[in-house]
């Protein structure tokens, strides 16, 4: 079951990580563009992935594990090459840092209650939290170069694109102290 399309696309979120990486790297109008493509392609695969293996009932374990990977590993890479090529505008380094270290903080505590047997639900903040986030890296993906190269160039992208990485910061707390108060329950036991 592990080749099964809901697997396949998720797998495919993972391949495409190191070409977006490169075209953020490059940084020219058109990588631009096409890096925001891509990103949106990946958020495509995001979203039906899960839909397409309830539907055709290929749950799988393979997918349980992949699934959030995919996305960590997605969204914190290509905030690390962003903050690097200083394509975070506007203090963007901060969400960046606050959404990074939710990410590992609530890993890690998956990780640990895991061991307790205890599960730890994604709530539906977080799944709103996710959503902001992808439309925020979306829009910082294609920046104002893009706009402009499409001949938007009044359309303030990077603007739009870091209030959005600020609010899913917020979101960021907010779910993240959530987890960690759940977290605490099953610690002091």
């Amino acid at each position: 079951m592990f080749f099964n399309l809901p697997n396949c696309l998720t797998l495919s979120r993972i391949l495409i990580i190191p070409i977006l990486a490169i075209l953020v790297m490059v940084g020219r109008p058109m990588t631009d563009l096409i890096a925001c493509i891509l990103f949106i392609f990946a958020g495509i695969t995001d979203y039906l992935d899960g839909k397409l293996a309830r539907a055709w009932q290929q749950l799988s374990e393979m997918g349980r594990m992949l699934d959030p990977i995919a996305d960590k590993l997605l969204v914190g890479i290509l905030l690390i090459v962003m903050a690097a090529y200083a394509r975070l505008p506007y203090g963007g380094i901060i969400p960046a840092m606050v959404i990074l270290s939710r990410e590992i903080l609530v890993s890690g505590l998956r990780e640990f209650l895991a061991t307790a047997q205890v599960g730890l639900p994604v709530t539906k903040l977080s799944k709103w939290k996710t959503t902001f986030q992808m439309v925020a890296l979306g829009f910082l993906l294609a920046g104002d170069t893009s706009a402009k190269m499409l001949g938007m160039s009044w359309f303030p992208v990077s603007i739009i694109g870091s209030i959005l990485l600020w609010i899913s910061a917020i979101l960021t707390i907010i779910t993240g102290w959530g987890y960690i108060k759940t977290g605490f329950k099953f610690v002091n036991k």
